[in-house]
């Protein structure tokens, strides 16, 4: 059996396993050990999960992972997010549709001192919902605003979704975050005047906004003091060149923890709390890389990823066609998996081909951010659908993807055009990095 097969096979089973329910990081280290032991000889494999799981357990650039959980939970049970949420309104709710603009801006703010799509999304939903509700906005525009918003958290530094890619991919998590800030904005941009053109065009989704004076606009902006100290704390720390990002990622986490406690909101109970949500999506994130790395050393030793990125880049066709198909995949995988699953089996196979047709990986890494940005409000799993019907019970899961449905339109835009201009993604990690 030639080892091309093997490592076809080896996919084809650890697709499987996932389907029928398995957790994918042991999914991952299950297929990739007995694909290994087949590929080379069992004394080999057994020599991957002797070396594989350690050195990545006690890699220093994965220390930056548990820090921003930390950080983002702290944040979370601050609860930083009122205060954003009213502040957003008051700034960009007299747009058609204002509410939903300002839960789509105060979801970009939350992620980007929160780092998840599920906090993002479950916190914002909890917030602007029933806001949204008491002002007799349809339900498909509220939830639809929530749940595509949730997602910028993944876009927006500091991104568990980046750090994953950073590490399959051996790139500066640094530039990853530095490339998300402007397709952030943007992004944020498109979807505000998506629900403004959605309520222009049907005006019953949303009543007409409140209207405030510049006073009560600076002064909520005022009560997010704890949101704009974390915030500009951490990312001076990390692009200041003064903090590396893992000692930035620390200090994020030792701050959110004094922002808490000065709010008097900081116990032993939500402490322990805290801590232990982070040690659990710790853990869960550090099962996946390390089987993400055992079926990576499987599939490098089969060579599969080297042999298919030299077949597709001699095909005679135009690479942005390539690339187009392989983002037909991440959008077909993004209807059935998570994001941070997707990284970690798909880099390795794709990233080789990427990078030698000539596009950047950073860049690759931008762009597989927003396609699972689609996939993360499109059925069948579309899990911010899924988190938002958990808080929303009365509301169909139905409605929830009907709503979901035109966000679609400005991710595909934010695509286009990056892919267009590579720059948008490029310009600030250049500025910062060289």
């Amino acid at each position: 059996m030639s080892l091309m097969t093997i490592a076809v096979l080896g996919i084809v089973v650890l697709l499987i396993l996932m389907f029928l329910g398995m957790n994918i990081g042991l999914a991952m280290m299950l297929v990739g050990f007995i694909g290994y032991g087949f590929a080379v000889n069992w004394k080999a494999a057994y020599g991957v999960l002797q070396t594989v799981p350690y050195t990545q357990a006690a890699s220093y650039s994965m220390t930056v992972v548990p820090l921003f959980i930390m950080m983002g939970n702290f944040a979370f049970a601050s609860g930083m997010s009122e205060n954003l949420y009213s502040a957003a309104n008051k700034w960009v709710g007299r747009l058609p549709g204002g509410l939903a603009c300002a839960t789509t801006v105060a979801c970009a703010a939350f992620g980007a001192i929160c780092g998840s799509t599920n906090a993002t999304t479950a916190t914002m939903g909890v917030v602007a919902i029933p806001e949204m509700r008491k002002y007799g906005y349809k339900d498909t525009l509220s939830c639809g605003s929530v749940a595509v918003g949730g997602g910028l958290g993944v876009m927006i530094p500091p991104s568990t979704c980046f750090i994953a890619y950073g590490i399959m991919a051996e790139q500066s998590i640094g530039r990853l975050f530095a490339a998300g800030i402007l397709p952030g904005i943007l992004i944020t941009v498109l979807i505000v005047i998506t629900i403004v053109v959605q309520v222009k065009v049907s005006p019953t989704l949303a009543p007409k906004g409140e209207r405030y004076t510049w006073k009560e606009r600076w002064i909520s902006l005022a009560k997010c003091w704890d949101v704009l100290i974390l915030f500009i704390g951490v990312f001076w720390a990390m692009f200041s060149g003064i903090f590396t990002i893992n000692e930035a990622a620390a200090a994020g986490a030792l701050l959110s923890i004094i922002l808490m406690a000065i709010k008097r909101k900081l116990t032993i109970a939500s402490f322990k709390k805290v801590m232990w949500d982070s040690i659990k999506t710790t853990a869960m994130t550090y099962l996946i890389v390390i089987g993400a790395m055992v079926f990576g050393s499987f599939l490098t030793i089969t060579q599969m990823p080297m042999k298919l990125a030299a077949i597709i880049s001699g095909l005679d066709v135009s690479k942005y066609i390539i690339l187009a198909a392989i983002v037909v995949v991440y959008v077909v995988l993004g209807c059935f998996m998570d994001a941070l699953p997707m990284i970690m089996l798909t880099v390795p196979i794709f990233l080789p081909i990427v990078t030698g047709l000539g596009f950047d990986a950073i860049w690759f890494g931008v762009i597989i951010i927003i396609v699972m940005m689609i996939g993360f409000i499109t059925p069948p799993v579309g899990m911010n659908c899924y988190v938002l019907s958990g808080i929303v019970r009365d509301v169909p899961l139905f409605t929830i993807f009907r709503g979901s449905v035109p966000y679609i339109i400005p991710l595909l835009v934010s695509f286009i055009l990056i892919t267009m201009f590579p720059q948008i993604a490029l310009v600030i990690p250049t500025m910062l990095y060289g």
